[in-house]
């Protein structure tokens, strides 16, 4: 284990990227304020001829955050458009600090990365580990970087499996001392807790932490560098990357990892525009400084909660380290930082349900003392990108209901006999149109502008496959984003609705592959959503034909949504799209050797034959109890052992009988974990489980021993795959 004192700064000189920054945020945000101003007007304009009425007086105060949230996008798009189309170093990008000396990579201090991890895909998550290991080691900087994979599984086989993949990985890269496994008994407070629990234990023995997640890789010379940034800026707290989605296998991953290289940058240069060094920490992908983040980033409880935690810690953190004067940057240019994507809509939804709830949470903190205003702007942004889906349905919805009032009145907006032409002749109908075609624009033409970037530059244009797909890429997604948005508004109006009447909303496991397409979940997610869209299709067309067309944006991708999921769900339509050229990007066309050592290696493991069908729902407890060396490595990972009163030892010596005469099926998941939990009584059935007779073992056990057999007698025991 490294330590944090043994390396001194390294003097550097540095260069100020923060100057400007009031001023360009100044200007930014004048230019939102001037956009949302001129359509508050027109829609004001548009509203109140004949008198504003309660309904419109209430779409007036709607419009003014939906609207603003798009002029912020937009302005943010433009701006970070202008910013690339330099082709130079940004100078208010922390990049411009970097030291071009050539430097001691042997002197850089002591740096951990941390995997949380939590039921994951455990193969996965050690290929990982393994590329990265093997990259730092390449570049000779292996010895200044330690991982510590930090897991709150809380199924058996999983806690199982990853102490053998563990103890594989480091026999093979000779990795003890570089390689920690540490498991939790107790998942508190989640990932932030585990973080702490880090903190806590061995945070001091580290200048710097990178916080990844369980599907994250970042090449060496990212993390070098990244380190080296820290050395250069003392007074930054947090260093945050951009992770680039890769390893898309379906249509809906390959769509979004297109639209983040693709849009991405011209949003991410505009974010860093106006945010400067009080930027935002996403939970992962970044680099920490440990002793200020132990000192002033604990997090506070919920009031009224007890000891319960944000849900979302990232946000609070970053706001943290800007009241303690840290600085918290954003890289958008460093570059050699991956995840994954969910697969699927639904996935997708399941994370935002989550992330909603602790979005939510900060509304505790946004009159916090001491926090930067541009702090409490971040948590108020978080929470309106969710709370502008319920307002956008509420609006939709007044919007149906005003019409119908007019259309009793006969006050008609639209003459359904000469056609939806003569709308533009009446009442407020240009100024309307108008609002329409600028609200379009502003939500289209940053994709024009990234495409224009792309078009721009060769290299870039052929890393997208070339301009032919990178233009059919950007049409296609474009469609399905717009036939997407009504579905994916309608799910996270109900994830708001579950926040305010307080219903509980779990942290499962996230996830990361497909796995095919699941109907039964697609009918039950999407079903309600084809209902309400042939409903309001239906209302649309009784109040006016005309009005109808006009809703078809809306109705068209709800009434679809089955069917949408399920395209967008599957991984051999993903395959051909890939194979055709479509959602082509740029870690494809160039892949990374980390990247691509990492999916050989995946893809090896995923080709051997897998245990039995029977045998596969209690693989781990089969191998802690039936071989030595795997039952031998638990026990020692255990803590101290304690001694236990009568009560708890006849309540584990009852666990281990039936999990020996009936087999682990006896067993429910928390007696699993508690027997597993107990040192002494793991090694005492490993013993008494060979000992006992045949006659005395249920057939599962004597199948399972018969498999072991098998295994060893061939040289291959489970714990050398």
């Amino acid at each position: 284990m490294n330590d944090a004192s043994s390396v001194p700064h390294i003097p550097i000189k540095v260069i100020n990227p923060v100057r400007r920054s009031a001023q360009r945020r100044v200007f930014f945000f004048s230019c939102v304020l001037a956009l949302t101003s001129m359509a508050i007007w027109l829609m004001a304009d548009i509203l109140w001829r004949g008198g504003l009425t309660g309904v419109e007086t209430a779409m007036l105060a709607l419009f003014v955050p939906l609207f603003g949230m798009v002029a912020f996008g937009f302005v943010q798009a433009t701006i970070g458009f202008f910013v690339l189309l330099k082709r130079g170093k940004d100078k208010g990008e922390i990049m411009v600090t970097l030291p071009s000396a050539e430097q001691d990579l042997s002197q850089l201090p002591a740096t951990a990365l941390l995997i949380p991890i939590y039921n994951e895909d455990v193969p996965r998550v050690y290929e990982g580990v393994r590329a990265m290991f093997l990259a730092l080691k390449e570049a000779e900087v292996h010895r200044r970087f330690d991982f510590f994979i930090l897991s709150d599984s809380t199924d058996p086989n999983k806690w199982i499996e990853e102490e053998v993949e563990w103890i594989d990985l480091c026999k093979q890269l000779n990795a003890f001392g570089r390689i920690f496994y540490r498991k939790r008994h107790i998942p508190i407070n989640r990932k932030s807790g585990n973080i702490s629990d880090f903190c806590r234990r061995w945070g001091k023995c580290y200048r710097y932490m990178v916080v990844l997640d369980a599907d994250s890789i970042m090449e060496a010379k990212t993390l070098i560098k990244m380190v080296q940034l820290m050395e250069a800026n003392p007074q930054t707290g947090i260093l945050q990357t951009v992770p680039q989605p890769i390893q898309g296998e379906t249509v809906f991953a390959r769509m979004l990892q297109f639209a983040g290289h693709c849009y991405g940058p011209i949003f991410q240069a505009g974010l860093n525009y106006w945010q400067a060094d009080n930027g935002n920490f996403w939970g992962h992908n970044a680099i920490i400084r440990t002793a200020p983040f132990i000192e002033h980033c604990a997090l506070p409880s919920l009031p009224g909660s007890g000891r319960a935690r944000f849900m979302s810690h990232d946000y609070v953190e970053a706001a943290l380290m800007r009241r303690a004067n840290y600085q918290v940057w954003l890289t958008y240019t460093l570059g050699g930082s991956y995840e994954n994507l969910p697969p699927t809509m639904i996935d997708c939804a399941k994370r935002d349900r989550r992330w909603c709830r602790g979005n939510f949470q900060h509304s505790w903190l946004l009159l916090a003392q001491g926090f930067k205003p541009i702090n409490r702007l971040h948590l108020t942004i978080g929470i309106l990108s969710y709370l502008c889906s319920p307002l956008w349905l509420i609006f939709l919805g007044l919007g149906i209901l005003q019409y119908h009032r007019d259309m009793a009145r006969t006050i008609q907006p639209f003459d359904a006999d000469i056609g939806l032409s003569s709308y533009l002749d009446v009442g407020g109908g240009k100024l309307a149109w108008m609002l329409f075609i600028v609200t379009l624009i502003l939500l289209s033409f940053p994709k024009v502008m990234a495409w224009l970037l792309i078009m721009g530059n060769r290299a870039k244009r052929l890393s997208f496959g070339g301009g032919f797909y990178v233009t059919l890429s950007l049409l296609v997604e474009h469609l399905f984003s717009a036939l997407l948005a009504p579905i994916l508004m309608l799910f996270t109006s109900l994830s708001v609705f579950f926040v305010v009447i307080g219903r509980e909303i779990s942290w499962g496991t996230q996830c990361r592959d497909a796995g095919g397409v699941d109907w039964p979940s697609i009918l039950r997610a999407h079903t309600w959503h084809t209902l309400t869209g042939l409903a309001v299709a239906m209302i649309s067309y009784q109040i006016n034909p005309v009005f109808f067309l006009w809703m078809i944006p809306i109705t068209v991708g709800l009434v679809f949504s089955i069917p949408i999921s399920a395209l967008l769900s599957h991984e051999g339509m993903g395959h051909l799209f890939s194979h055709i050229g479509l959602f082509c990007t740029p870690p494809e066309t160039n892949k990374s050797p980390l990247v691509a050592q990492m999916e050989q290696r995946l893809e090896a493991i995923r080709n051997e034959l897998p245990p039995p069908e029977w045998l596969q729902r209690h693989f781990g407890i089969a191998q802690v109890l039936l071989d030595p060396y795997i039952n031998a490595a638990h026990v020692s990972l255990m803590r101290v052992k304690q001694k236990l009163n009568h009560g708890m030892t006849s309540y584990y010596k009852g666990l281990c009988d039936r999990l020996l005469t009936r087999g682990p099926d006896a067993l429910n998941r928390r007696e699993l974990l508690a027997l597993l939990r107990n040192a002494d009584s793991m090694a005492h059935a490993h013993d008494l489980l060979w000992k006992m007779p045949n006659r005395l073992l249920p057939t599962w056990w004597t199948m399972a021993m018969r498999h072991y057999n098998i295994l060893t007698s061939q040289q291959k025991s489970p714990l050398y795959r």
